[in-house]
């Protein structure tokens, strides 16, 4: 007899200063399938939203590169992470994150290991990118993964761009990205229930 499961929940909480991780946020969603939770401007998030990141089977973190590292808002929604650390909730799941900032470098990897320490530190387990970078002469700004990030998918907006203005290749890293995450999350999924 065949079992029928229920469709994998994935979840995207990010911080968006001006826009632009906020899109990134909802390429990564439209990928995965998965539901949008805010990190408000003050730090904090709804409170079904800590509900909803606890069935959760995938989370993506996501926010913007400021200072060699996430927003502050960000860093207290991490903090704020420690009651379902200390109760185990988010043990197990599937974790994933992403970041944008105006400058090539912009110290982005440091932001993407941030989020792999908090995935850690919660019992998580990394979904890192499949996609090759596009790093010949041929390669253009719109290409996927230019970044060249193995980590998960990283974006770069200059200062005086508006989110409409944002790389097409980023922003299609990004949806391919929660795709694979998601994916990852059902094959999880569907192991445990052979398992049991």
């Amino acid at each position: 007899m065949n079992q029928q499961t229920s469709p994998v929940k994935t979840v995207v909480v990010y911080h968006s200063g001006y826009g632009h991780t906020e899109r990134m946020a909802t390429a990564i969603a439209d990928g995965a399938g998965a539901v949008l939770v805010t990190i408000d401007s003050e730090g904090n998030i709804a409170d079904d939203g800590w509900e909803t990141l606890a069935g959760a089977d995938a989370i993506l973190f996501g926010s913007p590169t400021y200072m060699g590292g996430p927003s502050w808002q960000f860093k207290k929604f991490a903090d704020s992470s420690s009651k379902p650390w200390f109760e185990g909730r988010w043990q197990n799941k599937i974790f994933g994150g992403f970041t944008n900032s105006a400058s090539l470098n912009g110290d982005k990897l440091n932001t993407l290991e941030y989020f792999f320490l908090l995935a850690g530190q919660h019992g998580g387990i990394w979904v890192s990118m499949d996609i090759k970078p596009a790093n010949v002469k041929a390669s253009t700004r719109d290409d996927l993964n230019r970044m060249g990030s193995y980590i998960a998918p990283m974006a770069q907006t200059p200062a005086d761009a508006s989110p409409d203005e944002m790389s097409p290749g980023d922003l299609e890293t990004a949806r391919r990205y929660g795709a694979r995450v998601a994916m990852i999350a059902g094959q999880l999924r569907a192991g445990r229930h052979q398992s049991n």
